[in-house]
């Protein structure tokens, strides 16, 4: 099957490129930083959205949450018939509304870093076509997963699996900026390396790898808070988590950020 997907950005682009089949895009109003990476990975840009949606069989969407819906009606709009895979952090029923739209639709949920070496990231799958839209990926480094239940199932994976590896990394730094607000933090750090010793680590890291991404991080909080309110289970933990990461928005550009950045983000809404 003719693979396209769109909005090729650092996730996007190394999943298409991953695909046994080649891979084609939009490359139409799209940034040089884009284009880049499609020609990194080998994607083949068709132009327009119009001829995209008319080369291909399968038409794969890995974009920031937010825009997840408006992009699954252009699609549709432009006139594609084929089979439209979601692979976006969203919630179930967000999912069931935008597969509403096509008369064949998967439900995705990517887990783990983009997929360059094997064994790191999974694609979760789940719909009537689920099958044939793994068959695009096995035996690459990006290990497509089955699961045997409706549309939703990948969607309601993807966010419990990142409701608390985001959600609790969001706890962590809004803590570590408590402590520094209250003047106790050398002494909270002391006593994590006694009694735990792996978080004095995962803060370093976390710091550094996090605040760029933040703003991506924003719309998944909400998506988060929405499907555990829509299982009637408090929603309060991953708003909190959007508002911390919609602090830390303004590092977008920041390649790898200080935890004094981070901190100092964090505690500048302060009151």
């Amino acid at each position: 099957m003719r693979l396209g997907v769109l909005h090729p950005g650092a996730m996007g682009a190394v999943v298409a490129g991953a695909a046994n089949t080649g891979a084609t895009w939009a490359g139409e109003g799209r940034s040089e930083q884009t284009r880049a990476r499609a020609d990194k990975y080998g994607l083949i840009d068709v132009g327009s959205l119009k001829a995209l949606v008319h080369e291909v069989d399968v038409v794969v969407s890995v974009c920031p949450p937010h825009a997840a819906l408006e992009v699954a009606h252009d699609v549709k709009a432009a006139g594609y018939e084929g089979l439209y895979v979601d692979a976006n952090a969203i919630a179930p029923e967000l999912a069931r509304r935008i597969g509403a739209r096509f008369s064949h639709f998967v439900d995705g949920g990517i887990v783990g870093p983009p997929p360059t070496v094997s064994g790191t990231t999974r694609l979760y799958l789940s719909g009537d076509d689920a099958a044939a839209v793994a068959a695009l990926w096995e035996g690459s480094f990006l290990e497509p997963v089955v699961l045997d239940g409706r549309v939703g199932f990948a969607s309601a994976l993807k966010m419990a699996y990142a409701g608390w590896t985001k959600g609790s990394t969001a706890l962590l730094l809004a803590i570590r900026a408590y402590a520094e607000a209250e003047g106790v933090s050398d002494t909270l750090i002391e006593e994590w390396h006694r009694s735990l010793p792996d978080l004095p680590t995962r803060l370093a890291r976390t710091a550094s790898g996090t605040g760029r991404k933040a703003w991506r991080f924003v719309g998944e909080m909400e998506q988060i808070a929405a499907s555990l309110e829509g299982a009637g289970l408090p929603d309060g933990f991953h708003t909190a988590a959007r508002d911390v990461y919609a602090r830390l928005s303004d590092l977008k550009p920041v390649v790898s950020a200080e935890l004094a950045d981070v901190i100092g983000r964090l505690l500048a809404d302060e009151g």
